[in-house]
């Protein structure tokens, strides 16, 4: 079974992106926030997360950093519905930049979400080593 993270500030959100993915067969864990997320993760490293980019706190954009740095051969599926100062196209565009698999932008469809999921946890990845936690790095 294949284990997908959740990373949105909004609940609304979360419960409908759970309900989608648990109907389909996955098993959903849920993080209100960044911070939540991130502790997550390093507690289960869970190979697919789905992250809001726009949340207060650590955002989407930090999420993406720290899972990558921490564990590279993460998947990230970076959504975004916009916000006062940046538009959902912009705030998709960054996070690509950043290491993003995919991106989906707000609203989307429950065909939409599926298919995205299930494209993204076919893709292989390439052998990495990977990077040293910040404790484990040389001072």
């Amino acid at each position: 079974m294949n284990h997908i993270l959740v990373i949105d500030d909004d609940p609304a959100t979360r419960y409908l992106i759970k309900s989608i993915l648990e109907d389909a067969g996955y098993a959903v864990l849920l993080a209100p926030g960044g911070e939540e997320g991130l502790t997550m993760f390093r507690h289960h490293q869970i190979p697919l997360v789905i992250t809001d980019i726009l949340m207060p706190g650590t955002d989407g954009l930090a999420v993406i950093r720290e899972l990558l740095a921490f564990a590279p051969q993460t998947r990230v599926i970076a959504l975004s519905g916009g916000g006062m100062i940046l538009t959902a196209e912009i705030s998709l565009q960054i996070a690509r930049k950043m290491g993003a698999f995919r991106t989906m932008a707000k609203p989307f469809t429950r065909k939409d979400l599926l298919q995205l999921v299930a494209e993204v946890l076919q893709i292989p990845l390439p052998a990495q080593e990977p990077a040293p936690l910040a404790a484990d790095s040389p001072s």
